[in-house]
């Protein structure tokens, strides 16, 4: 039976005065499948390398039990460049090696020994040969070989120096180790970076049949689609637990938009309604004289008296009502980028072209014999790394010069690299989404925050202090805030959140332009309708359909 335990109760890790998870509490069962998802820099890698024991908390309670053993898959593999692939093999193993040594030190213990301090060395000697068997030692070595295979790196020689590898091929080595360690306690932190389709697919059937537990840091919106049965979000320092997997997360998400968008209207409906009622009293009790004859204190005098102190009575306590309002106010749900953000095009819809390249060729780079893309088609450009799909890019970006060809572009092209821009460090992060452009930085600075991508107390930071990830946003902020005719995203899920990427998808569904994406997101690539190339040694193998 599953023995493994985890949870955090109220821990806090901060690194400086940064605090980087913030008194943080959720438990996970033996036996569940965790995506933790977030924005890059949100804390994810911390709160892995805490229950890795890699790191501490400053406050709080940590309890991990994995009697099983536990597997940690970090994003680089922490050794030398003269360390051979089988160092690597054994510090991923490291928990069978030792078990492995403990039983081969009480073979040899055993020799010598009888009566009742034999039976107690048998016993002994007996325990650490269940657990290795548990763990299925025996067979560590060639779960290896079969985890390599499976992730593209069949016949990988033990005895290879690690600084041959690429950096994929080092981090597809630590996770075949890792999971052939086969731990009750499975920890990755994006483990499918570095994988093609064929090795993730066999990734995700191996963790779904895997009898232990698994906490996975990643992007991959098909993998926890496929994976996962929780999703832990962590956000602004915090970290909030869903379940039934990604669709849940999703279904949790748009049910929490809606009720802070009641709450909202809600608080709206409220405050108009008092300062209605605040306006009508005050009219009525002007309507009433100050000082009545004294002739009129009868009957109708009292009446008019009652009136006027009803009226006061509504005004103050429409008062009292509208401050406890207006000193706590509800605030709307950030909009979703497609609707804060609409993209639309500097032209108006034409049968015209957005892009026409004729026997355009960049070195032995890229060579196009011909290409037309259509002013709304969807363009889905694949190609081996190394094929020439950012030089397509940068060509229709006119970013490049082809050596030869000719490329003709309509109207206004907006370009999300794949490679960051080099903002100078010092500039805040409206100084950077205004950066080049005219007007006033305030205007720059309302505009920004109605994209719902940085927060109010984000517009203080620097950009040196931003992580990777909110660099990017930065990026996409300033394409989706002017309107471009041909629209070129290389990579445009990298470092972004899931909850993000299904709303720049949204905004692309609503999107009246071409566009041409190059991607290995794989939902991003299937919802994708339209054309196709693949790029193959700088050649198209294919045109769009």
């Amino acid at each position: 039976m599953l023995a493994a335990q985890l949870s955090l109760q109220n821990v806090t890790r901060r690194y400086d005065n940064h605090v980087v998870l913030d008194d943080v509490s959720f438990s996970i069962k033996p036996g569940e499948r965790a995506g933790i998802i977030g924005d890059n820099g949100a804390g994810k890698s911390t709160l892995l390398r805490l229950i890795a024991g890699q790191d501490r908390p400053d406050n709080g309670e940590l309890t991990v039990i994995a009697p099983g053993g536990l597997g940690y898959l970090a994003q680089s593999l922490a050794l030398p460049a003269e360390a051979s692939v089988q160092d690597a093999v054994d510090v991923a193993l490291a928990e069978l090696r030792d078990l492995e040594a403990r039983m081969r030190h009480a073979e040899t213990g055993l020799t010598g020994l009888t009566g009742v301090e034999l039976t107690a060395a048998l016993d002994s000697y007996a325990q650490l040969v269940a657990q290795y068997e548990a763990r299925s030692g025996y067979e560590a070595d060639a779960r290896v070989d079969i985890a390599l295979h499976g992730l593209g790196l069949p016949d990988l020689a033990r005895d290879r120096p690690l600084g041959t590898l690429s950096g994929g091929e080092r981090s597809r080595l630590a996770l075949a180790a890792t999971l052939a360690s086969e731990p009750e306690l499975l920890l990755l932190d994006e483990p499918t970076n570095d994988l093609d389709d064929q090795a993730v697919g066999w990734l995700e059937a191996h963790l779904r049949v895997h009898r232990g537990t698994v906490l996975a840091v990643t992007h991959d919106r098909v993998f926890l689609e496929r994976v996962t049965t929780t999703i832990l979000e962590v956000v602004e320092g915090k970290v909030t637990r869903h379940g039934d997997g990604y669709d849940g997360y999703l279904a949790a998400k748009a049910a929490e938009r809606r009720r802070r968008l009641q709450e909202y209207e809600d608080w709206c409906s409220e405050l108009a309604r008092n300062q209605k009622v605040a306006a009508t009293n005050v009219a009525r009790l002007e309507a009433i004289p100050r000082k009545l004859p004294f002739a009129v204190f009868g009957h109708g005098g009292f009446r008019s008296r009652g009136r006027g102190h009803g009226a006061m009575g509504r005004v103050r306590n429409a008062k009292e009502r509208l401050e406890r309002l207006t000193d706590n106010p509800v605030a709307p749900p950030p909009e979703p980028l497609v609707f804060a953000a609409r993209l639309a095009t500097v032209e108006p819809r034409t049968s015209q072209a957005a892009a026409e390249l004729t026997d355009v060729r960049v070195g032995d780079r890229l060579h196009v014999p011909s290409l037309r893309i259509g002013g709304e088609e969807r363009l889905l450009v694949t190609g081996p790394n190394g094929a020439g799909k950012t030089t397509l890019m940068r060509v229709l970006a006119g970013e490049l010069q082809p050596d030869e060809g000719t490329v003709r572009t309509r109207g206004r092209v907006g370009h999300l690299r794949q490679e960051e821009t080099p903002w100078p460090p010092g500039l805040t992060v409206p100084q950077a989404f205004a950066h080049g452009r005219g007007g006033d930085l305030d205007e720059h600075t309302d505009r920004l925050l109605s994209l719902g991508l940085f927060s109010p107390c984000d517009v203080r930071l620097k950009v040196g202090e931003l992580s990777y990830g909110q660099r990017r946003r930065i990026e996409l902020a300033r394409l989706v805030s002017e309107p471009v005719d041909l629209l070129l995203l290389d990579e445009p899920t990298n470092h972004l959140s899931p909850a993000l990427v299904e709303e720049l998808e949204g905004a692309l569904a609503c999107y009246q332009g071409a566009v041409v994406v190059v991607t290995h997101d794989r939902r991003l690539r299937n919802r994708l309708t339209g054309g196709h190339v693949e790029l193959n040694a700088g050649r198209p193998s294919s045109t769009p359909a």
